[in-house]
């Protein structure tokens, strides 16, 4: 094995380790997360184990982390993501600007006027207008926001968002697991009343 490939194995252990108490987990806990025995976690962790993936895997998912940040695996020289626009219903456009899964997703979201349906499910979203007019319903209550604010909301409360007229509406949309708090706020308009917490 080369040195710089051993090198990088061990330090994946320190990492781990370095992971679960910044998160304020115990090892049984981070057991109890993914499936893996208390003594794996341990050896991992001391370097008595050599990783291996169906070990990071479950490991890379319950610390939110993409994998190869797991393993500081070397850079590829692009950090560019390449996106690859999803066509969603009639003139709506979904284009993911985020790759790894378990961490809040970030896409670009042209959508076309359609009807409302009130939806619920597990996770938190934050929405940032581009362009036009978005209506939001969130339960009984509605707002329309304009370029430039924010919402936040918990999924589980039913929702739909589109276009606040019949021109399309282009937002960032953030989708996240249930908990993750959002980062950046901007002060609401003064015309706009924001939506319930």
């Amino acid at each position: 094995m080369d040195t710089e490939l051993q090198r990088i194995l061990d330090a994946i252990g320190p990492r781990l380790r370095t992971l679960r108490r910044d998160r304020g987990l115990t090892l049984e806990a981070l057991a109890d997360s993914t499936g893996l025995s208390v003594s794996t976690l341990s050896r991992l962790e001391s370097g008595k184990r050599r990783p291996t993936l169906d070990l990071l895997i479950p490991l890379a998912r319950a610390h939110r982390v993409a994998l190869d940040q797991l393993v500081d695996a070397p850079a590829t020289g692009d950090p560019r993501v390449h996106l690859t626009p999803l066509h969603k219903g009639q003139g709506s456009v979904l284009v993911p600007l985020t790759q790894y899964p378990g961490r809040v997703q970030v896409f670009k979201h042209v959508l076309a006027p359609r009807e409302p349906k009130l939806v619920t499910h597990e996770g938190y979203e934050w929405l940032y207008v581009l362009a036009g007019e978005l209506r939001l319903v969130l339960g009984d209550s509605e707002c329309t926001l304009r370029p430039g604010e924010v919402a936040e909301f918990d999924t589980r409360q039913p929702h739909w968002f589109g276009p606040a007229d019949t021109r399309p509406v282009e937002i960032l949309h953030l989708f996240g697991p249930r908990g993750d708090q959002a980062v950046v706020r901007t002060r609401p308009s003064s015309s706009v009343t924001a939506p319930p917490p």
